[in-house]
């Protein structure tokens, strides 16, 4: 099953006259907001993107992107710098999760549907609370029969009967007539926090991944829930919450973090699938975190738009040349069964980023590597990070059976 993963990634930016510079959120670096209180702010260059993932071979690659503008670059103050940094005269702004929902190549955005006529199909859609938030970014996404699995903040209303909607009756002959539509029946809201904190859920414990780390392992609950669209639309939902949990002492972890994620999945679909799918926001880090550590999307020294178009598309190219990569070194060379045993591990670690990089560098014109020399540094490391995972599964395993 292929998933594409919304997101937006910020990196600081030394002027204000490169394409999309402002003072906004950056996760990575920065002061509080003071309107908030929370986040960072700083001067930065924001991009919306998508990246394309396949959880069953841990391969990922970025799709789609698109730079975010904040509404002060279509002010007349910014007529000269729009000129300037070459901005294409039908960019309009747009909001975070509108770039996420632009229906064509003409009007730009991290299109969903872009990405799918481009020969991209997927089967659902993954997003943080940012996006996942937007009741109109949700519905449109439901209409269009794209599931999604979209993070929400835990104040999100969610009823657990269905909710009757409708006009309410006149009860006076003085005044209008009612109009607008209203929740009818006697169901109550509940916030997604009320409910995780209520004796309503039933916890389960499950493992959400395999890490260098060991088992990432979790507490979940799963309920069938109903929202409302900005319209009053019912809607069948299912609300999956995630609350961390360390198993050992060596792994760092939040305890006791709440995450809520909504999913339009089917009404049959099984618990298991809609909590695994409700982690899958995970490979848009992944991506984003190769792309920047290993690919250079980070280092874009520029103002011009049209400069921040070809090293996006730089960008998105070696992702996917990497994960090809990936991909045919698994077909061609299958991990040992026997050499699993030997470290005590279930699966062996995949080939890395940083591996390909490696590899690379021996088949270039001018190479810095020799292919012995590149084989023998990859399967260091491999070793490495396997003798790694098994250590720290076995210091898992022993907190697990000390209680």
């Amino acid at each position: 099953m292929w998933a594409g993963v919304l997101d937006e990634s910020s990196d600081e930016t030394a002027g204000e006259e490169s394409a999309g510079a402002g003072r906004q959120h950056n996760g990575r670096l920065g002061t509080p907001a003071p309107s908030t209180g929370a986040g960072e702010v700083e001067l930065s260059v924001t991009t919306v993107g998508l990246a394309y993932a396949h959880p069953a071979t841990g391969t990922w690659a970025l799709s789609d992107g698109e730079l975010f503008l904040q509404e002060a670059w279509f002010t007349a103050e910014y007529a000269e710098r729009r000129k300037t940094v070459g901005l294409p005269p039908e960019r309009t702004f747009a909001t975070k999760p509108e770039l996420g929902l632009q229906m064509t190549r003409t009007c730009g955005g991290a299109g969903v549907r872009r990405v799918q006529a481009g020969g991209l199909p997927f089967d659902l859609v993954a997003c943080d609370d940012l996006y996942g938030k937007s009741r109109e970014f949700r519905a449109t996404l439901d209409g269009a029969q794209i599931q999604y699995a979209a993070e929400v903040p835990g104040t999100t209303q969610v009823y657990r009967q269905c909710p009757k909607v409708g006009v309410p009756r006149r009860r006076h002959k003085r005044g209008k007539p009612p109009t607008r539509l209203q929740v009818r029946s006697r169901q109550v809201p509940h916030e997604g926090r009320a409910l995780a904190r209520s004796g309503q859920v039933v916890w389960q414990r499950s493992a959400v991944r395999r890490t260098e780390r060991g088992q990432l392992i979790a507490d979940f609950s799963v309920l069938p829930v109903w929202t409302l669209t900005q319209t009053m639309q019912v809607r069948r939902a299912w609300l999956v919450t995630r609350r961390d949990t360390c198993t050992h002492r060596q792994v760092r972890c939040d305890a006791g973090r709440l995450t809520y994620v909504l999913l339009n999945a089917p009404e049959m679909t099984p618990a298991a699938t809609l909590i695994e799918r409700s982690c899958w926001r995970y490979f848009t880090e992944r991506t984003y975190q190769d792309a920047k550590s290993e690919l250079g999307w980070a280092d874009l020294q520029a103002r011009k738009y049209r400069a921040w178009e070809h090293h996006m598309a730089l960008t998105a190219a070696a992702t996917w040349f990497v994960a090809g990569v990936k991909l045919e070194w698994r077909e061609a060379y299958p991990r040992d069964p026997e050499l699993a045993r030997q470290f005590e591990l279930e699966v062996l670690p995949a080939l890395s980023t940083a591996n390909v990089r490696d590899l690379l560098q021996a088949a270039l014109p001018l190479p810095q590597l020799t292919p012995e020399r590149a084989r023998d540094m990859v399967a260091t490391h491999l070793v490495n990070r396997a003798r790694s995972t098994a250590s720290r599964l076995r210091t898992q395993r022993f907190y697990e059976d000390s209680g």
